[in-house]
């Protein structure tokens, strides 16, 4: 399933939408243009004929302009009232369903595992690790919302975490993690601003008809008349909805079905969400919600979660069976049929935070973590360019080998560092931590500002974890960063606000910006402050200079001397095949110049991304190897070019 294929599917799927949705709302101008003159022609009076609403005269362009600015305004203003609700992502939403945000403190064992599982998905994948919301629901079913992986969470309900087995649960989460990852999420939350903008022309019927006189004058028809527009504005609205709601099921179901397939291909096993399937099949509760607005967000989870009008035509989700059979194609329509056994390498799920609990880890785990300590500290062996091409084929598709990774770093990672990078003030301190300098003069210039500007508590907690951060390995970086943003997304403005100067006065302290600096550092401030409007789509060729920049700054990481630097950038301009220019000095290279390059191509068209990785590939393994410094910067470009990079494994 390739990861760019079905960025530019759901794009134009964005696209034809529009065009959709816009013929749905011509044909409901038309509809009320023609109803509201029946109205006018069949109450009016001799009089009306005085201001122009003669029969002959009610079609005339003025009047249908009218009309139409008056749908279309109704219909954009409702849009964009649920659109500046579902701005802050998928909290949003999430809240609306009255869900309730899993503290990363929480010591209730199914949310540990809920945590675990969504931690090793994201740090396989390649993406933030997403805040996750529990609905006290007893319905088995979950969903991913947001407008863009930065600001995107993942809700379960308490059924699902419960009568679901971890291999299960982790099925369900990649399926999630699908829709986070090709871009869905965009396109549900599109669907739900848009829909209710039609929606609100049948609610303004509803208020005519609740407001509408119910005396009649003989000398008026006022209230007939009111009554008539409400009744044809409800009429109108449920076929908006109708049709709507027609566009809604038909892109949901598609996608489905693309997200089981990719579940399937993340796993490895087949049965694991095969099983949560049978499981909501046979259960006395199945997938649909108690919340009230579980009708508006139908089409973002993973089953069925309330009952719709005409299901076989209106459902937002395919049968269960038809699913399962596409996972299982040997499987005999029983719910009860266990699924085939998962394969050895998942079929090792426990992990240590799981079994141990969050306080009991602490205790159990300080020593083994100390004996590892030295084995972990140096500076990590670089992989092979292969490891590095495996990496970028496999964005949007990490597999079983990026999930143990990911289990396995977060058994490598000091538990007072995993601690920390769960709570809100300590999360604040980890980050500064990794930024520092480990010795000398910068190091101390460094702690003055955190002593005068950083919040005294995460000051202290600094302190607290000083001697883990010295011995942190580096390729746990990034994985920690990725581990704490949940916390850190608990911050109000005020306190952002100061966490951002610490932030950025830390990496200018000495009066340079390296790139691995540059790397971690826009990691954070991509996930915490997200940008998403993108502005419109360009082409690789219309920005060559942009692609020099880091193809540049990726050349100089790993060289050993300025034509070592040169000879990989000229092979990454040949893996590029674009017309090539002039590397670009070392004085132009700096954090404002890679922002703004990033910030350009990562509204490149999806199926244009792909060369540029490959090039920034070529750029860092000129020498065969990648090291832990140009891993880091490929996976800040890749985060920033909307291609989440899985770990490189040797």
């Amino acid at each position: 399933m390739n990861f760019y294929e079905q960025q530019d599917r759901a794009r134009r799927y964005s696209a034809r939408l529009v065009i959709l949705l816009a013929l749905a709302v011509i044909g409901l101008i038309a509809t009320a243009t023609v109803a509201v003159a029946l109205i006018i022609a069949y109450f009016g009076t001799p009089q009306d004929q005085a201001y122009g609403y003669a029969a002959p005269q009610l079609f005339d362009w003025r009047y249908t302009a009218g009309i139409a600015v008056a749908v279309i305004s109704v219909v954009v203003l409702g849009a964009l009232f649920k659109h500046l609700q579902l701005r802050s992502g998928g909290k949003a939403v999430a809240e609306s369903l009255n869900g309730r945000l899993v503290l990363s403190s929480t010591t209730d064992a199914d949310e540990r595992k809920v945590l675990n599982v969504v931690e090793e998905m994201a740090i396989a994948a390649g993406t933030p690790v997403p805040p996750v919301y529990i609905l006290e629901d007893a319905a088995i079913n979950a969903f991913a919302a947001g407008r863009t992986p930065n600001d995107a969470v993942i809700g379960l309900t308490r059924g699902c975490i419960r009568q679901l087995n971890r291999d299960e649960l982790q099925g369900v989460i990649a399926h999630e993690f699908s829709h986070i990852i090709h871009g869905d999420m965009r396109l549900n939350t599109q669907l739900i601003a848009t829909l209710h903008g039609i929606l609100l022309i049948g609610l303004l019927g509803y208020f005519l008809l609740r407001s509408a006189p119910f005396r009649r004058s003989n000398r008026d028809n006022g209230a007939l008349i009111m009554l008539a527009i409400g009744l044809v504005l409800v009429l109108i609205g449920f076929a908006g909805t109708f049709f709507g709601n027609l566009i809604k099921a038909a892109v949901s179901r598609q996608r489905e079905f693309l997200a089981d397939a990719s579940a399937v291909q993340y796993t490895r096993n087949p049965g694991g969400i095969a099983g949560a399937l049978k499981k909501i099949g046979r259960s006395q509760h199945g997938s649909q919600l108690a919340a009230a607005n579980a009708v508006e967000y139908s089409h973002m989870f993973f089953s069925t979660g309330a009952k719709s009008f005409l299901s076989s035509v209106m459902a937002t989700h395919p049968p269960l069976q038809e699913r399962i059979r596409r996972i299982e194609p040997q499987w005999d329509g029983n719910f009860d049929t266990p699924s085939p056994p998962a394969p050895p390498a998942a079929a090792e799920t426990t992990s240590r935070q799981e079994t141990l609990g969050f306080p009991g880890q602490i205790a159990v785990l300080g020593a083994a973590v100390d004996a590892v300590a030295h084995s972990t500290t140096a500076d990590a062996p670089p992989v092979r360019r292969e490891a590095a091409q495996r990496a970028i084929d496999s964005i949007g598709q990490p597999g079983t080998e990026h999930i143990a990774y990911a289990r396995q770093a977060l058994a490598e990672i000091h538990p007072q560092l995993w601690q920390a990078a769960h709570d809100p003030y300590a999360a604040r301190a980890l980050v500064y931590g990794l930024l520092m300098e480990r010795s000398g003069p910068v190091r101390e210039q460094q702690h003055e500002l955190l002593r005068q500007h950083a919040l005294p508590d995460v000051y202290d907690a600094l302190q607290k974890i000083h001697q883990p951060l010295a011995d942190v390995a580096p390729q746990h970086r990034l994985v920690l960063i990725d581990i704490a943003l949940p916390a850190l997304k608990q911050m109000s403005e005020k306190q952002y606000a100061v966490f951002r100067r610490c932030l950025d006065g830390l990496v200018s302290a000495d009066g340079h910006v390296s790139l691995m600096e540059w790397a971690l550092r826009r990691v954070v401030v991509d996930h915490l402050q997200p940008n998403v409007r993108m502005g419109p789509v360009v082409r690789l060729q219309q920005h060559i200079p942009a692609c020099a920049t880091l193809l540049a700054a990726i050349a100089r990481e790993g060289a050993r001397n300025e034509a070592d630097a040169q000879a990989a950038y000229d092979e990454a301009w040949r893996s590029l095949q674009a017309n090539s220019i002039a590397m670009p000095a070392p004085a132009t290279i700096n954090e404002q110049a890679l922002d703004k390059a990033v910030d350009l191509l990562k509204r490149l068209k999806p199926t244009d991304k792909p060369a540029l990785l490959q090039a920034l590939v070529a750029a860092a393994a000129h020498d065969g190897e990648v090291s832990i410094g140009e891993a880091e910067a490929l996976r800040a470009m890749a985060d920033a070019l909307g291609c989440p990079l899985p770990p490189l494994v040797a």
